[in-house]
């Protein structure tokens, strides 16, 4: 392979072609720009490496605490469009490391900020911001997953001063090396679903990773049962009383994910321009070919429509005025971009495009579960589906 051109040098370096992060405050801006910079020099050289070997490099948290980029917006003040370019650019070096985060400080992180008293949340947060904690989050199960607002099979029951929980999850990132895991279970005293803050060495509770994984593979997911573990009463979330209380968290993760979308394929940009600007056939880089050229520019596109109704929606949150509908679409319409995109990077990159050694291989077989996980296309476009004909088409 020619190197026909430095990657740096290219136009555009940073993929932002309508200038979207001109829309951040200074302050922002340099704050994206030197959490990307860290992702540069710490995570995407070694993302490709944890990958193939399904392992999560445990030495890259304390570097992360130092980092001190836990919960933007509501600890930190920040914008919501900061923090989900921030989202981005954690995907965009590394999918399983944005999983991590996502996990971590959204999805945990964020029950207890949505769902904890004052003084639970007084307990628990500094240890999970600073990481000196880490979270997990379970909610879906081995026979429940969009249908698991109401088939959540795991039960609470309630006897004195404690919850015993029984049953299993799955698919649950973090789990095998987690301290806490917020876990939703059904109340068999009023039929509702509940959250617990579950500290994962209590007897009963027990973590199995799932193995031989297409995508993802550097993140922990895990298979969790619950023998009769029997969980403090203090332990309850205190505003975690029913499905609908669950959804409030998954409502601002879902926003999360549809980032992530944005920022997979701006690791798919960057990978196929690369490789198109240094790849030589017929004498000449096959960035010099109308085909290519209009693959890349396909890429960009999506890109660039991504990113523009996630600019917009990140304003709406802002606002106030963001509906779980719009975020039902944003994650629908971006990872579908998504996915057309990783398609065409991998096509792009030809035989390349198949092992994990030019990066792509990697950026395309992640972006199936981002596809995936926060609520499958199919829902997300049946809950939008609902919300401009007044009809639901969910069974």
């Amino acid at each position: 392979m020619s190197q026909h051109r430095s990657a740096a040098d290219l136009p555009y370096a940073d993929g932002d072609f309508y200038s979207f992060e001109a829309l951040l405050a200074d302050k922002e801006r340099d704050r994206l720009h030197e959490v990307r910079e860290w992702l540069g020099r710490e995570v995407a050289p070694i993302a490709v490496d944890c990958w193939n070997r399904a392992e999560f490099p445990h030495e890259l948290v304390p570097r992360l605490a130092e980092l001190d980029v836990m919960s933007p917006i509501r600890r930190q003040g920040h914008s919501s469009l900061l923090a989900g370019l921030l989202h981005a650019e954690f995907t965009r070096a590394d999918a399983s490391i944005a999983t991590f985060m996502g996990v971590h400080d959204g999805l945990f992180t964020g029950s207890l900020e949505l769902l904890a008293s004052e003084e639970q949340k007084a307990k628990w947060l500094p240890e999970a911001y600073s990481l000196e904690k880490i979270g997990a989050f379970a909610l879906t199960e081995p026979l429940g997953g969009s249908d698991v607002a109401g088939g959540t099979r795991t039960t609470a029951r309630r006897e004195g001063d404690e919850w015993v929980l029984n049953g299993a999850k799955r698919w649950i990132g973090n789990a095998t090396f987690s301290d806490w895991v917020v876990v939703f279970a059904r109340d068999v005293a009023d039929n509702q679903v509940k959250g617990f803050l579950v500290d994962t060495a209590l007897p009963g509770y027990r973590a199995t990773k799932i193995e031989n994984k297409i995508a993802l593979r550097t993140v922990q997911n895990a298979d969790i049962t619950l023998d009769d573990v029997r969980v403090p009463a203090e332990f309850k979330l205190a505003h975690a009383n029913s499905f609908r209380d669950t959804n409030k968290v998954l409502k601002v993760t879902r926003l999360a994910v549809a980032w992530q979308a944005v920022g997979q394929q701006l690791a798919a940009f960057d990978v196929a321009r690369r490789y198109a600007v240094e790849r030589e056939q017929f004498g000449r880089p096959i960035a010099s070919f109308q085909l290519v050229q209009d693959q890349l520019v396909t890429i960009l596109g999506n890109v660039v429509s991504s990113l523009g109704m996630m600019v917009r929606l990140a304003q709406l949150e802002d606002a106030g005025q963001a509906r779980d509908e719009q975020s039902a679409l944003a994650k629908a319409f971006t990872t579908a971009r998504m996915r057309e995109s990783v398609a065409i990077g991998r096509s792009l990159l030809g035989g390349n495009g198949i092992v994990s050694d030019f990066g792509m291989a990697k950026v395309f077989a992640d972006a199936e579960a981002i596809y995936s996980y926060e609520g499958t296309h199919e829902i997300n476009t049946l809950v939008t589906g609902r919300a401009i004909t007044g009809i639901s088409a969910i069974v």
